[in-house]
């Protein structure tokens, strides 16, 4: 209720009927009995058919109208043509955005690519660094050419300057140390 309708009517009311809409409520009323329903047709024409986004426009086009229904109450004449430029513009400026920013992607087929967790490598990796430091010198060495970086029996053989039969040897036992120091870290092979 307005003040100045309060301070003229001080009477004390029983039963209150609903006040009277706005007047700017009684013109969107009016508005959309009159316009929606062509300005919809229209609109979806502009956009290719797509209802929700015709919807949406003819729903920002009635805001507007709302928001300045001061110039519309003084518009002599059909206010039709206004709410078609407006409705225009709207549909204009969402093409203009939808072409200034880079086109969306479904993020559905990153879902299906297996993706290395890092955080579980370098846990591995720390697990394995430690359990190496348990092994003697020597099992480590053949262990480090053999397996880390890739070489025969015999190249290791000739890089540590031992016979093949030693590394073989070593490589055996320094495996069986190397799941036992796994192991006692919680690791199973």
């Amino acid at each position: 209720m307005r003040k100045d309708s309060a301070v003229a009517d001080e009477r004390p009311h029983r039963h209150r009927a609903t006040p009277p809409p706005e007047p700017d409520e009684e013109l969107m009323r009016a508005l959309y009995r009159e316009h929606a329903g062509p300005l919809l047709a229209y609109v979806l024409r502009l956009v290719a058919g797509d209802r929700q986004r015709a919807e949406d426009v003819v729903q920002e086009t009635l805001i507007r109208a709302w928001k300045n229904a001061g110039q519309l109450n003084r518009a002599t004449g059909s206010v039709r043509p206004w709410l078609v430029t407006v409705a225009r513009r709207i549909v204009i400026d969402g093409h203009r955005s939808r072409q200034a920013r880079p086109q969306e992607v479904d993020p559905s087929p990153l879902e299906v690519i297996p993706a290395e967790d890092e955080i579980d490598k370098a846990l591995w990796l720390m697990t394995l660094s430690d359990a190496l430091e348990d092994l003697s010198p020597a099992h480590r060495e053949v262990l480090v050419e053999t397996y880390f970086k890739g070489r025969t029996v015999n190249e290791a053989a000739e890089r540590l300057g031992v016979p093949s039969g030693t590394v073989r040897s070593r490589v055996f036992y320094a495996l069986r140390s190397m799941k036992l120091a796994l192991e006692e870290r919680g690791v199973t092979v």
